[in-house]
């Protein structure tokens, strides 16, 4: 029961995050690809990756990673920014253009957590609260950075 019902939210969430993502993407010098889209979610969501660490999380070579990293960085979408603690190392910083096409994709899921605002007595928004961190913090350890 609660697993199905969690897979339609879930997909109906995937489905307008594909339905933006195709909106944005297009046939022209500068736009991203999906899979450029999908990169970037991913470098969003390690918070400041190496290239290395980009590529040992999608499980891809060092040479594809730095590839796509260097396509985004031209379109403007990522930058590189040295490490404090050794200046040989660099991290992937977001752009501002990643930002302004971020919100686009986002808007969605700050439609749908609006609205269950309004729908849920304070008590059952904390707990709704309560079990989406446990399933964050204790039942995915496999997305842990």
């Amino acid at each position: 029961m609660i697993e199905k019902s969690f897979t339609e939210v879930y997909d109906k969430f995937k489905l307008q995050f594909y339905r933006k993502v195709f909106d944005l993407v297009r046939e022209r010098d500068g736009s991203l690809s999906a899979m450029e889209a999908f990169s970037l979610e991913v470098i969003a969501m390690l918070d400041r990756p190496t290239v290395g660490q980009f590529a040992d999380f999608l499980n891809i070579s060092q040479s594809n990673a730095t590839y796509k990293v260097n396509s985004l960085m031209k379109k403007g979408y990522l930058e590189r920014h040295n490490s404090a603690t050794d200046r040989r190392e660099y991290h992937l910083v977001l752009s501002e253009k990643f930002y302004n096409y971020m919100g686009l994709l986002s808007s969605y899921e700050h439609t749908v957590m609006q609205r269950l605002e309004q729908r849920l007595s304070a008590e059952d928004a904390q707990k709704f609260d309560e079990i989406l961190r446990l399933m964050s913090s204790e039942l995915m350890p496999e997305c842990d950075k």
